[in-house]
């Protein structure tokens, strides 16, 4: 299930998040939760939970039902905007 999520991630969410200088890279799975880690332009943006939640989060439930999370593991302190 791995790769399947990894590249529904690289055909139907990163070409959004590239628009805005931004990426997502899948670092796991496990017990039907996602983990992601928020890249670029998206590290420590204001946004980056309502992308998680409303956007990679409703677009891999709908293709992998038996996904119950997405869950950001991202340190947005680091990041160039950062807001946490």
């Amino acid at each position: 299930m791995f790769r399947q999520i990894e590249q529904l991630i690289q055909e139907q969410i990163s070409p959004a998040l590239k628009q805005h200088g931004g990426s997502v890279e899948l670092i796991d799975i496990e017990n039907n939760k996602v983990y992601v880690k928020m890249l670029g332009g998206c590290q420590g943006c204001s946004s980056a939970m309502t992308t998680v939640k409303q956007g990679m989060e409703r677009t891999i439930k709908q293709n992998f039902p038996l996904i119950d999370e997405v869950i950001d593991i991202t340190d947005h302190k680091s990041g160039k905007n950062p807001y946490m």
